[in-house]
Protein backbone atom coordinates (compact mmCIF):
# COMPACT_ATOMS: atom_id res chain seq x y z
CA UNK A 1 0.00 0.00 0.00
CA UNK A 2 1.36 3.43 -1.00
CA UNK A 3 1.44 5.96 1.84
CA UNK A 4 0.79 9.60 0.94
CA UNK A 5 3.58 12.13 1.67
CA UNK A 6 1.34 14.08 4.06
CA UNK A 7 0.87 10.90 6.13
CA UNK A 8 4.64 10.54 6.38
CA UNK A 9 5.01 14.18 7.43
CA UNK A 10 2.24 13.87 10.04
CA UNK A 11 3.68 10.62 11.44
CA UNK A 12 7.19 12.03 11.77
CA UNK A 13 5.79 15.19 13.37
CA UNK A 14 3.87 13.14 15.95
CA UNK A 15 6.96 11.06 16.81
CA UNK A 16 9.12 14.19 17.09
CA UNK A 17 6.46 15.82 19.29
CA UNK A 18 6.39 12.79 21.60
CA UNK A 19 10.18 12.88 21.98
CA UNK A 20 10.12 16.65 22.61
CA UNK A 21 7.36 16.22 25.19
CA UNK A 22 9.38 13.50 26.89
CA UNK A 23 12.41 15.77 27.12
CA UNK A 24 10.79 19.03 28.25
CA UNK A 25 8.28 17.54 30.70
CA UNK A 26 10.21 14.57 32.11
CA UNK A 27 13.92 14.63 31.37
CA UNK A 28 14.96 18.28 31.35
CA UNK A 29 14.70 18.51 35.13
CA UNK A 30 16.86 15.76 36.61
CA UNK A 31 14.92 13.48 38.95
CA UNK A 32 14.38 9.81 39.77
CA UNK A 33 11.01 8.63 38.35
CA UNK A 34 8.72 6.97 40.85
CA UNK A 35 7.41 3.49 40.12
CA UNK A 36 3.94 4.98 39.56
CA UNK A 37 5.26 7.57 37.10
CA UNK A 38 7.16 4.91 35.15
CA UNK A 39 4.15 2.57 35.09
CA UNK A 40 1.69 5.27 33.98
CA UNK A 41 3.84 6.60 31.15
CA UNK A 42 4.90 3.13 30.00
CA UNK A 43 1.20 2.26 29.70
CA UNK A 44 0.50 5.50 27.82
CA UNK A 45 3.22 4.87 25.23
CA UNK A 46 2.15 1.25 24.75
CA UNK A 47 -1.42 2.51 24.38
CA UNK A 48 -0.33 5.01 21.71
CA UNK A 49 1.48 2.25 19.81
CA UNK A 50 -1.59 -0.01 19.95
CA UNK A 51 -3.91 2.83 18.90
CA UNK A 52 -1.68 3.53 15.92
CA UNK A 53 -1.81 -0.16 14.99
CA UNK A 54 -5.61 -0.09 15.15
CA UNK A 55 -5.61 2.91 12.80
CA UNK A 56 -3.44 0.95 10.37
CA UNK A 57 -5.85 -1.99 10.59
CA UNK A 58 -8.77 0.32 9.84
CA UNK A 59 -7.22 2.40 7.05
CA UNK A 60 -4.57 0.05 5.68
CA UNK A 61 -6.26 -3.30 6.04
CA UNK A 62 -5.59 -6.54 7.92
CA UNK A 63 -2.31 -7.23 6.10
CA UNK A 64 -0.77 -3.87 6.97
CA UNK A 65 -2.06 -3.93 10.55
CA UNK A 66 -0.85 -7.49 11.10
CA UNK A 67 2.60 -6.63 9.76
CA UNK A 68 2.79 -3.61 12.07
CA UNK A 69 1.89 -5.53 15.23
CA UNK A 70 4.26 -8.39 14.35
CA UNK A 71 7.10 -5.96 13.64
CA UNK A 72 6.29 -3.96 16.78
CA UNK A 73 6.56 -7.06 18.98
CA UNK A 74 9.89 -8.08 17.44
CA UNK A 75 11.34 -4.59 17.80
CA UNK A 76 10.01 -4.18 21.35
CA UNK A 77 11.62 -7.44 22.42
CA UNK A 78 14.92 -6.42 20.83
CA UNK A 79 14.62 -2.99 22.49
CA UNK A 80 14.31 -4.65 25.91
CA UNK A 81 17.48 -6.55 25.03
CA UNK A 82 19.08 -3.12 24.44
CA UNK A 83 18.23 -2.23 28.02
CA UNK A 84 20.52 -4.97 29.35
CA UNK A 85 23.47 -3.30 27.63
CA UNK A 86 22.34 0.18 28.69
CA UNK A 87 22.18 -1.10 32.27
CA UNK A 88 25.79 -2.35 32.13
CA UNK A 89 27.11 0.85 30.51
CA UNK A 90 25.28 3.12 32.96
CA UNK A 91 26.61 1.02 35.85
CA UNK A 92 30.16 1.06 34.47
CA UNK A 93 30.11 4.86 34.32
CA UNK A 94 28.39 5.12 37.71
CA UNK A 95 25.84 7.55 36.23
CA UNK A 96 23.88 9.22 39.06
CA UNK A 97 20.36 7.78 39.25
CA UNK A 98 18.65 11.15 38.76
CA UNK A 99 20.66 11.80 35.57
CA UNK A 100 20.06 8.42 33.92
CA UNK A 101 16.92 9.63 32.18
CA UNK A 102 18.87 12.00 29.91
CA UNK A 103 21.27 9.20 28.95
CA UNK A 104 18.38 6.86 28.14
CA UNK A 105 16.50 9.44 26.08
CA UNK A 106 19.64 10.13 24.07
CA UNK A 107 20.02 6.38 23.53
CA UNK A 108 16.44 6.18 22.25
CA UNK A 109 16.81 9.16 19.89
CA UNK A 110 20.13 7.92 18.53
CA UNK A 111 18.72 4.41 18.12
CA UNK A 112 15.82 5.85 16.11
CA UNK A 113 18.19 7.82 13.89
CA UNK A 114 20.51 4.84 13.40
CA UNK A 115 17.68 2.45 12.62
CA UNK A 116 16.06 4.91 10.23
CA UNK A 117 19.33 5.07 8.29
CA UNK A 118 19.54 1.27 8.21
CA UNK A 119 15.86 1.03 7.21
CA UNK A 120 16.47 3.25 4.18
CA UNK A 121 19.65 1.37 3.30
CA UNK A 122 17.84 -1.96 3.69
CA UNK A 123 15.04 -0.84 1.37
CA UNK A 124 17.57 0.23 -1.27
CA UNK A 125 19.38 -3.12 -1.00
CA UNK A 126 16.15 -5.12 -1.32
CA UNK A 127 15.05 -3.17 -4.39
CA UNK A 128 18.47 -3.44 -6.03
CA UNK A 129 19.33 -7.08 -5.34
CA UNK A 130 16.58 -9.69 -5.38
CA UNK A 131 18.79 -12.15 -3.51
CA UNK A 132 19.24 -9.82 -0.51
CA UNK A 133 16.72 -11.85 1.54
CA UNK A 134 19.10 -14.82 1.42
CA UNK A 135 21.81 -12.67 3.01
CA UNK A 136 19.44 -11.14 5.57
CA UNK A 137 18.09 -14.57 6.48
CA UNK A 138 21.51 -16.17 6.93
CA UNK A 139 22.68 -13.15 8.93
CA UNK A 140 19.75 -13.50 11.36
CA UNK A 141 20.32 -17.25 11.74
CA UNK A 142 24.01 -16.65 12.54
CA UNK A 143 23.04 -13.85 14.96
CA UNK A 144 20.58 -16.20 16.68
CA UNK A 145 23.37 -18.72 17.22
CA UNK A 146 25.77 -16.10 18.56
CA UNK A 147 23.12 -14.78 20.94
CA UNK A 148 23.01 -18.03 22.91
CA UNK A 149 26.76 -18.55 22.78
CA UNK A 150 29.10 -17.86 25.70
CA UNK A 151 29.56 -14.21 26.58
CA UNK A 152 32.95 -12.58 26.13
CA UNK A 153 34.84 -12.05 29.35
CA UNK A 154 37.01 -9.11 30.37
CA UNK A 155 34.82 -6.70 28.41
CA UNK A 156 34.84 -3.30 30.11
CA UNK A 157 31.99 -1.27 28.66
CA UNK A 158 33.28 1.90 30.28
CA UNK A 159 36.54 1.61 28.37
CA UNK A 160 35.60 0.50 24.88
CA UNK A 161 37.64 1.54 21.85
CA UNK A 162 35.73 4.76 21.14
CA UNK A 163 35.92 5.87 24.77
CA UNK A 164 39.66 5.20 24.94
CA UNK A 165 40.17 7.31 21.81
CA UNK A 166 38.05 10.12 23.27
CA UNK A 167 40.01 10.10 26.52
CA UNK A 168 43.32 10.06 24.65
CA UNK A 169 42.71 12.83 22.12
CA UNK A 170 40.04 15.01 23.75
CA UNK A 171 40.00 16.96 26.98
CA UNK A 172 37.88 14.90 29.36
CA UNK A 173 36.95 15.19 33.01
CA UNK A 174 36.65 12.26 35.39
CA UNK A 175 33.86 13.94 37.34
CA UNK A 176 30.20 14.64 36.65
CA UNK A 177 28.85 18.18 36.73
CA UNK A 178 25.15 17.42 37.13
CA UNK A 179 23.84 16.33 33.75
CA UNK A 180 26.06 18.74 31.79
CA UNK A 181 27.93 17.42 28.75
CA UNK A 182 30.74 19.99 29.11
CA UNK A 183 32.25 21.67 32.15
CA UNK A 184 35.09 24.02 33.05
CA UNK A 185 38.10 22.42 34.74
CA UNK A 186 41.31 24.35 35.49
CA UNK A 187 40.02 27.15 33.31
CA UNK A 188 39.51 24.85 30.28
CA UNK A 189 36.35 23.50 28.68
CA UNK A 190 36.32 19.68 28.95
CA UNK A 191 33.99 16.77 28.23
CA UNK A 192 32.19 15.21 31.20
CA UNK A 193 31.60 11.46 31.70
CA UNK A 194 27.94 12.20 30.79
CA UNK A 195 28.99 12.83 27.18
CA UNK A 196 31.27 9.78 27.18
CA UNK A 197 28.49 7.46 28.33
CA UNK A 198 26.28 8.81 25.56
CA UNK A 199 29.04 8.01 23.05
CA UNK A 200 29.24 4.46 24.43
CA UNK A 201 25.47 4.00 24.18
CA UNK A 202 25.45 5.48 20.67
CA UNK A 203 28.01 2.87 19.60
CA UNK A 204 25.88 0.02 20.93
CA UNK A 205 22.82 1.47 19.16
CA UNK A 206 24.62 1.09 15.83
CA UNK A 207 25.38 -2.57 16.57
CA UNK A 208 21.79 -3.30 17.62
CA UNK A 209 20.47 -1.65 14.46
CA UNK A 210 22.34 -4.29 12.44
CA UNK A 211 20.16 -7.02 14.02
CA UNK A 212 16.96 -5.02 14.29
CA UNK A 213 16.44 -3.91 10.70
CA UNK A 214 16.93 -7.28 8.94
CA UNK A 215 14.58 -8.83 11.53
CA UNK A 216 11.69 -6.51 10.78
CA UNK A 217 12.28 -6.71 7.02
CA UNK A 218 11.60 -10.41 7.53
CA UNK A 219 8.04 -9.38 8.40
CA UNK A 220 7.35 -6.68 5.80
CA UNK A 221 9.09 -4.67 3.09
CA UNK A 222 6.67 -1.75 3.52
CA UNK A 223 9.08 0.96 4.66
CA UNK A 224 6.29 2.93 6.39
CA UNK A 225 5.32 -0.08 8.52
CA UNK A 226 8.99 -0.84 9.23
CA UNK A 227 9.66 2.74 10.32
CA UNK A 228 6.56 3.17 12.50
CA UNK A 229 6.89 -0.25 14.18
CA UNK A 230 10.52 0.56 14.98
CA UNK A 231 9.78 4.10 16.20
CA UNK A 232 6.83 3.17 18.43
CA UNK A 233 8.74 0.21 19.89
CA UNK A 234 11.37 2.69 21.12
CA UNK A 235 8.81 5.09 22.59
CA UNK A 236 8.48 4.60 26.33
CA UNK A 237 11.69 2.59 26.57
CA UNK A 238 13.05 5.09 29.10
CA UNK A 239 10.06 4.63 31.39
CA UNK A 240 10.22 0.86 30.91
CA UNK A 241 13.85 0.92 32.10
CA UNK A 242 12.84 2.34 35.47
CA UNK A 243 9.73 0.18 35.66
CA UNK A 244 11.49 -3.18 35.20
CA UNK A 245 14.93 -2.13 36.44
CA UNK A 246 14.96 -4.82 39.12
CA UNK A 247 13.46 -7.43 36.79
CA UNK A 248 15.88 -7.13 33.87
CA UNK A 249 18.37 -9.62 35.30
CA UNK A 250 15.53 -12.04 36.04
CA UNK A 251 14.72 -12.41 32.35
CA UNK A 252 17.35 -15.13 32.08
CA UNK A 253 15.57 -16.99 29.27
CA UNK A 254 14.77 -13.90 27.17
CA UNK A 255 17.91 -14.27 25.07
CA UNK A 256 16.85 -17.81 24.18
CA UNK A 257 13.43 -16.54 23.17
CA UNK A 258 14.97 -13.76 21.08
CA UNK A 259 17.38 -16.26 19.54
CA UNK A 260 14.46 -18.51 18.57
CA UNK A 261 12.55 -15.55 17.09
CA UNK A 262 15.55 -14.32 15.07
CA UNK A 263 16.19 -17.86 13.79
CA UNK A 264 12.49 -18.19 12.85
CA UNK A 265 12.53 -14.86 10.98
CA UNK A 266 15.81 -15.81 9.32
CA UNK A 267 14.35 -19.10 8.05
CA UNK A 268 11.20 -17.22 6.96
CA UNK A 269 13.35 -14.82 4.91
CA UNK A 270 15.21 -17.67 3.21
CA UNK A 271 11.93 -19.43 2.38
CA UNK A 272 10.47 -16.22 0.94
CA UNK A 273 13.66 -15.72 -1.07
CA UNK A 274 13.19 -19.21 -2.52
CA UNK A 275 9.59 -18.40 -3.50
CA UNK A 276 10.80 -15.42 -5.55
CA UNK A 277 14.17 -16.95 -6.44
CA UNK A 278 16.14 -15.53 -9.37
CA UNK A 279 19.58 -16.96 -8.61
CA UNK A 280 20.68 -19.15 -11.54
CA UNK A 281 22.40 -21.78 -9.39
CA UNK A 282 19.20 -22.45 -7.38
CA UNK A 283 16.51 -24.37 -9.29
CA UNK A 284 17.86 -22.99 -12.56
CA UNK A 285 16.89 -19.44 -11.58
CA UNK A 286 13.23 -20.39 -11.25
CA UNK A 287 11.07 -19.80 -8.13
CA UNK A 288 10.89 -22.73 -5.68
CA UNK A 289 7.44 -23.80 -4.52
CA UNK A 290 7.92 -24.01 -0.74
CA UNK A 291 5.68 -23.19 2.20
CA UNK A 292 6.51 -20.02 4.13
CA UNK A 293 4.88 -18.60 7.27
CA UNK A 294 2.07 -16.07 6.86
CA UNK A 295 1.78 -12.95 9.03
CA UNK A 296 -0.83 -14.56 11.40
CA UNK A 297 1.46 -17.59 11.85
CA UNK A 298 4.51 -15.35 12.45
CA UNK A 299 2.63 -13.19 14.97
CA UNK A 300 1.41 -16.30 16.83
CA UNK A 301 4.91 -17.80 17.01
CA UNK A 302 6.42 -14.55 18.33
CA UNK A 303 3.71 -14.04 20.96
CA UNK A 304 3.97 -17.63 22.22
CA UNK A 305 7.78 -17.64 22.34
CA UNK A 306 7.97 -14.31 24.20
CA UNK A 307 5.20 -15.30 26.64
CA UNK A 308 6.81 -18.65 27.46
CA UNK A 309 10.33 -17.25 27.94
CA UNK A 310 9.19 -14.27 30.04
CA UNK A 311 6.93 -16.32 32.32
CA UNK A 312 9.55 -19.06 32.68
CA UNK A 313 12.15 -16.43 33.61
CA UNK A 314 9.97 -14.72 36.22
CA UNK A 315 8.97 -17.95 38.00
CA UNK A 316 12.48 -19.42 37.93
CA UNK A 317 14.44 -19.40 41.23
CA UNK A 318 17.58 -19.08 39.10
CA UNK A 319 16.24 -15.82 37.70
CA UNK A 320 15.84 -14.43 41.21
CA UNK A 321 19.45 -15.34 42.00
CA UNK A 322 20.65 -13.89 38.69
CA UNK A 323 18.91 -10.61 39.55
CA UNK A 324 20.70 -10.38 42.91
CA UNK A 325 24.09 -11.32 41.44
CA UNK A 326 23.79 -8.91 38.51
CA UNK A 327 22.65 -6.01 40.68
CA UNK A 328 25.50 -6.51 43.16
CA UNK A 329 28.10 -6.97 40.42
CA UNK A 330 27.14 -3.71 38.67
CA UNK A 331 27.05 -1.76 41.93
CA UNK A 332 30.48 -3.11 42.93
CA UNK A 333 32.08 -2.27 39.58
CA UNK A 334 30.56 1.21 39.66
CA UNK A 335 32.07 1.70 43.13
CA UNK A 336 35.50 0.63 41.88
CA UNK A 337 35.40 3.30 39.15
CA UNK A 338 36.58 5.88 41.68
CA UNK A 339 37.11 8.54 39.01
CA UNK A 340 33.33 8.99 38.70
CA UNK A 341 32.63 9.56 42.39
CA UNK A 342 31.88 13.15 43.22
CA UNK A 343 32.84 13.07 46.90
CA UNK A 344 33.35 10.89 49.96
CA UNK A 345 29.67 10.95 50.88
CA UNK A 346 28.83 9.59 47.43
CA UNK A 347 31.29 6.72 47.90
CA UNK A 348 29.89 5.93 51.35
CA UNK A 349 26.33 5.91 50.04
CA UNK A 350 27.32 3.53 47.25
CA UNK A 351 29.16 1.27 49.70
CA UNK A 352 26.08 1.06 51.92
CA UNK A 353 23.95 0.10 48.90
CA UNK A 354 26.47 -2.63 48.06
CA UNK A 355 26.20 -4.04 51.58
CA UNK A 356 22.40 -4.16 51.26
CA UNK A 357 22.64 -6.02 47.98
CA UNK A 358 25.26 -8.38 49.42
CA UNK A 359 22.99 -9.17 52.38
CA UNK A 360 20.15 -9.96 49.96
CA UNK A 361 22.37 -12.35 48.00
CA UNK A 362 23.62 -14.05 51.16
CA UNK A 363 20.02 -14.62 52.26
CA UNK A 364 19.70 -16.89 49.19
CA UNK A 365 22.21 -19.30 50.68
CA UNK A 366 22.33 -22.13 48.16
CA UNK A 367 24.92 -23.94 46.02
CA UNK A 368 23.40 -22.30 42.91
CA UNK A 369 23.78 -18.79 44.35
CA UNK A 370 27.41 -19.46 45.29
CA UNK A 371 28.10 -20.93 41.86
CA UNK A 372 26.62 -17.95 40.00
CA UNK A 373 28.48 -15.51 42.26
CA UNK A 374 31.76 -17.33 41.54
CA UNK A 375 31.09 -17.37 37.79
CA UNK A 376 30.52 -13.60 37.89
CA UNK A 377 33.81 -13.12 39.77
CA UNK A 378 32.02 -11.57 42.74
CA UNK A 379 34.40 -12.85 45.47
CA UNK A 380 37.35 -11.06 43.79
CA UNK A 381 35.28 -7.94 43.06
CA UNK A 382 34.00 -7.71 46.63
CA UNK A 383 37.54 -8.13 47.94
CA UNK A 384 38.59 -5.10 45.88
CA UNK A 385 35.55 -3.17 47.14
CA UNK A 386 36.54 -3.83 50.78
CA UNK A 387 40.14 -2.84 50.11
CA UNK A 388 39.03 0.43 48.51
CA UNK A 389 36.57 1.14 51.32
CA UNK A 390 39.23 0.62 54.00
CA UNK A 391 41.78 2.78 52.17
CA UNK A 392 39.35 5.68 51.68
CA UNK A 393 37.94 5.41 55.21
CA UNK A 394 41.41 5.71 56.77
CA UNK A 395 42.23 8.92 54.89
Amino acid sequence: MSVAPWVWVLTIAVIAALLAFDFFFHVRKAHIPTLREAAVWSSIYVGIAIAFGVLLLFFGGAQMGGEYFTGYLIEKALSVDNLFVFLVIIGSFAVPREDQQKVLLFGIVFALIARTAFILAGKAIIETWSWAFYIFGLFLIITAGRMIGPEKEDQDDANNFIIRLAKKYLRTSDHYDGDKLFTIENGKRVLTPMLLVMVAIGGTDLLFALDSVPAIYGVTTDVYVVFTATAFSLMGLRQLYFLIDGLLDRLIYLKYGLSAILAFIGIKLVLEALVSNQLPFINGGEPVDVWHPTIPVSLSVIVVVLAVTIVASLVSPTGRIASAVGSLDRAAHAYLHTEYHSDGDDRLRQYEQIQEKLAKLRSMDSPKARQMADEAGLPWTMEKVEELHLSTRDR
